[in-house]
């Protein structure tokens, strides 16, 4: 299917591994050229070749903290007129409320709320004068589904939810939208980490925990950053123009609701 987007420019946030990656990988099967994020540019640098040698579109890897002014300012030298933002970033680690400082607090929340709200204000005046635009922001099933433990993550990503509502109905008119993916288990790194860390704490094998958290998703297995990554360019194609201030959670039913 052709997404109508080839030729267009995008800045996929976070995107040497994992979901960020699958995102990349999926626009750019679609014609899109990319730059691309991540802070080890070992890893980066190798994605960006990966892209580029599947699918043959220009990829500008940006080794950059997104968190930093500085970091965006590289990343928006990459590419000054994108059509396309990916906005991602990691979340703080698991950790129970009560240990949580202000210090902690205050990074949580620029790490997943301001920093995709500063990028925004940057690029989507220029999408609108180009009459094209498409923002997606990748969050978490926690922002439905709060979970111990991510009680941080859980309210910056609601906050940059309910910060970019009311911005997208000022664009739609522009054909530019805004929207957010809320990923449940996906088969990344950080979800085996997750894994081998709750293993370890049990004394249990790697496998049993896997397929005890695979159990409890009624598609009865993880997420895969491919099938991420295709929603991703769905609402970043030509067909999703009417789709705006949307919040479309892939979880593989694990969120156990009618709305």
């Amino acid at each position: 299917m052709d997404l109508g987007i080839r030729g267009k420019r995008a800045i996929v946030c976070a995107s040497s591994r994992g979901l960020g990656k699958g995102c990349a990988l999926a626009l750019a099967e679609a014609g899109v050229s990319l730059v691309i994020n991540g802070r080890d540019p070992a890893v980066l640098a190798e994605t960006a070749a990966e892209i580029h040698r599947l699918h043959g579109v220009p990829v500008v890897p940006v080794t950059a903290d997104l968190g930093d002014p500085r970091g965006q300012a590289a990343l928006l030298a990459a590419c000054p007129e994108p059509d396309i933002l990916v906005n991602n970033n990691g979340g703080p680690p698991f950790r129970d409320f009560r240990e949580l400082d202000r210090a902690a607090m205050l990074a949580g929340v620029t790490m997943n709320m301001v920093t995709p709200i500063e990028l925004i204000q940057q690029v989507l005046d220029g999408m609108a004068a180009r009459g094209f635009g498409r923002i997606v922001n990748i969050t978490s099933v926690s922002v439905k589904m709060p979970l111990a433990g991510l009680d941080l993550s859980s309210g910056a990503r609601a906050g940059l939810t309910a910060f970019v509502a009311g911005i997208a109905r000022t664009v739609a008119h522009r054909n530019v939208t805004i929207n957010n993916l809320l990923p449940g288990s996906f088969d990344t790194r950080r979800l085996r980490q997750g894994i081998a860390a709750s293993a370890r704490r049990r004394g249990a094998d790697e496998s049993t925990v896997a397929g005890e958290d695979m159990a409890a998703i009624p598609a009865k297995r993880f997420g895969t950053p491919a099938e991420f990554g295709h929603a991703c360019a769905f609402l970043c194609s030509q067909y999703a123009g009417y789709v705006t201030g949307q919040s479309l959670l892939i979880d593989g039913g694990a969120f156990p609701g009618a709305f």
